[in-house]
């Protein structure tokens, strides 16, 4: 309703060009810089919980063994095939869609009057060899002040597994503070996000008006390219992984995975959707409870391929957007980003927009345009969680037929 009415707003300006609705759409700019302000208050205390708890939840990493190898070396292997999908149809796409210069510019300039948080980030960028040694920050305390999160996440990830490492009383106490942080964490997301129509209509309102059919056009044709490549995905990677790999019938996977699909797609919460992908997965698919409680609790928390076929293509879109160009050292750091930012979404309707800061900030991309993406959130998100589900069905399935289950 927040993007309904902004784009009315902004459309009606556009065409009118009357004064007094001209007015009204530029002075409701500030009320959008308050609502992206708080919600990047929160974005590097949750990157750092959230990855600290996935990560350090598992336990010693020795233990988890085989099957913790195989669960995430098929989530990790899907991740990066989204990320490449994610990058070549919006490759393909997006041009359709035209937005001049002189747009392009105004639009850098309104994002850099919004937010000081991307000026900070752009001075840490760093490329070709500097980017592979500050990868590891010397102080990562600094690379958090600094919004450098890339170093950041490196440091969370590494400290995360030596927890892991800890024995389980002494791991429990610092993942138990990292869980209840989090939760905290997302509840002031969830706080924030009650504010996002007024935010929305502000923020929407101001760029229709000032830019009119053209931006409408590339966000439609933007939301098309998602939509489209979680598509291709499903059936160029889970369709053939569940054939070839789990040797199950695709109309048995189907049928056994089509209420958690349904069930993702009204929610848009993979955690919400855990029960019934462990009811599909044991009574269904037969997988034993031993796979199915390790990999589909585990997929929840970590495999995020649909959102990360959504991020890649949301860092081209926004890139056009705003006329930042992207060569290839940048496209390798926005992937590697997108990759290890995959690892932090929240289980949580529009989780994937605030997890997408580290991919901005790591590629220069103004902060300001993800309050058009949390806009045009909510049909892409009940796509990408479908598609996430799908996943963990998918990984369940194809480990059980590794570890010698007879599912087919």
């Amino acid at each position: 309703m927040g993007l309904a009415a902004g784009l009315v707003l902004g459309l009606a300006a556009a065409v009118t060009q009357s004064p007094l609705l001209l007015a009204v759409a530029t002075r409701l700019r500030p009320l959008g810089t308050v609502f992206l302000n708080l919600l990047s208050m929160v974005v590097i205390p949750l990157v750092a919980t959230a990855l600290f708890s996935g990560v350090a939840g598992l336990g010693d990493l020795r233990r988890v063994g085989r099957l913790g190898i195989r669960t995430l070396g098929f989530f990790w292997a899907t991740t990066l095939a989204a990320i490449l999908i994610g990058f070549g149809l919006a490759a393909l796409l997006l041009p359709l869609a035209t937005i001049t210069p002189e747009q392009q510019a105004a639009l850098r300039q309104a994002a850099t009057a919004d937010s000081g948080f991307v000026r900070r980030a752009a001075e840490q960028i760093p490329t070709g060899a500097r980017f592979l040694v500050d990868l590891i920050p010397s102080n990562p305390i600094r690379a958090a002040v600094d919004a450098n999160l890339l170093p950041l996440i490196v440091f969370i990830t590494i400290f995360a597994v030596a927890a892991a490492a800890l024995p389980d009383e002494k791991r429990r106490a610092l993942t138990d503070l990292a869980d209840v942080a989090t939760r905290a964490l997302i509840r002031i997301v969830e706080w924030v996000l009650l504010l996002a129509p007024i935010g929305i209509l502000a923020l929407v309102a101001g760029a229709v008006a000032q830019f009119g059919w053209q931006l409408v056009q590339t966000m439609a044709v933007f939301v098309l390219a998602v939509i489209v490549g979680l598509a291709i995905f499903i059936v160029a990677v889970y369709l053939p992984a569940v054939s070839l790999l789990a040797r199950v019938r695709l109309s048995r996977f189907l049928r056994a995975s089509w209420p958690s699909m349904a069930m993702a797609f009204s929610t848009t919460s993979s955690l919400a959707t855990l029960p019934t992908m462990l009811a599909a997965a044991e009574h269904d698919l037969e997988i034993s409870r031993t796979v199915a409680s390790f990999a589909l609790p585990l997929g929840a928390s970590v495999n995020r391929a649909g959102s990360a076929l959504f991020q890649a293509a949301a860092i081209l879109f926004v890139a056009r957007l705003y006329g930042v160009g992207l060569g290839l050292p940048e496209m390798f750091q926005a992937g590697a980003a997108v990759f290890l930012a995959s690892l932090t979404v929240a289980s949580v309707p529009s989780g994937s927009i605030v997890s997408l800061t580290p991919a901005f900030a790591a590629t220069g991309l103004p902060f300001a345009g993800l309050s058009l993406l949390i806009g045009l959130d909510r049909v892409p998100d009940m796509f990408r969680t479908m598609t996430n589900v799908t996943g963990h069905l998918t990984g369940a399935a194809v480990v059980a037929a590794l570890e010698g289950e007879g599912i087919g």
